[in-house]
């Protein structure tokens, strides 16, 4: 897609769970390859990113908000499009995790993460690409994992809301597929970002693995990915690549210890 020959010469792009990690480097990403971008987070460095990107020379617009919340998602969309400005792209990735056996972890942690990861996508989605099938072209990017096609054994509803997600993408992909509407699923494996310690799994052997991702390589495979239009991309290291194709083609009965062997919390 030419966004500049499509859309005028400042295409409009929104990202959300953009204050650190991958949304802040896919936010960079769309700054880089010129786009304004409306980045959004629930956390106060949402203000520092968007101090950061400005080197870009790009229009930079930081949305404070808690998108776990149905008000959170309208006044997000609200600020987003209060312009008449079209969003040409939109990176659906704000998402947070919870660690520990199910029947020990607190139910309101549980019920946050899927009103985040799942609910807020989905609501977020229905906005966005309303707009986007009317007007005729659009590129959605939701950020997945390749927990999606394997058991999510001590971070149960995490893995389960990537599956979820993923599922999700994919059933949209083949709805809009003759509207000029592309959806892609970008599928990181472990990441070096805060998400291991916000989610707890700061003690699990996967947290404590120093063989994570760039959050930068992980960003540009997805732009890219999202950009030439594809389904689905499995962003980083060969390894991720590996599990991925694991975790779908071997049963869950084999594949589940094998992940709870890398999830559990350390005693």
């Amino acid at each position: 897609m030419d966004t500049e020959t499509t859309v005028g010469a400042t295409p409009l792009a929104l990202v959300t769970g953009a204050s650190t990690g991958i949304g802040r480097a896919l936010a960079a990403q769309f700054a880089d390859h010129g786009f304004d971008v409306v980045i959004a987070a629930e956390e106060d460095e949402i203000h520092a990113a968007a101090e950061e990107l400005s080197a870009y020379e790009r229009q930079i617009i930081p949305v404070q908000v808690d998108l776990s919340t149905a008000s959170g998602v309208e006044h997000l969309y609200a600020r987003a499009t209060e312009g008449g400005r079209p969003l040409v792209a939109v990176a659906l990735n704000a998402g947070i995790g919870v660690s520990g056996r199910f029947d020990q972890t607190e139910l309101e942690d549980d019920l946050r993460l899927v009103d985040l990861n799942v609910r807020s996508t989905v609501h977020l989605a229905k906005l966005t690409v309303r707009d986007m099938v009317q007007a005729g072209v659009g590129r959605v990017l939701v950020t997945s994992s390749v927990a999606a096609v394997t058991p999510g054994p001590y971070h149960a509803t995490y893995a389960a809301s990537k599956a979820f997600v993923h599922s999700f993408a994919e059933g949209l992909r083949e709805e809009l597929k003759d509207t000029g509407v592309t959806v892609t699923s970008l599928m990181p494996g472990p990441t070096e970002t805060e998400f291991f310690s916000r989610a707890g799994m700061g003690d699990t052997p996967l947290g404590q693995s120093e063989d994570k991702d760039d959050a930068r390589d992980v960003a540009k495979d997805g732009y890219e990915a999202l950009m030439a239009g594809k389904p689905s991309v499995v962003a980083g290291s060969f390894k991720n690549r590996l599990q991925a194709e694991l975790g779908t083609h071997l049963p869950d009965a084999l594949a589940a210890p094998i992940m709870a062997r890398m999830t559990k919390p350390q005693d």
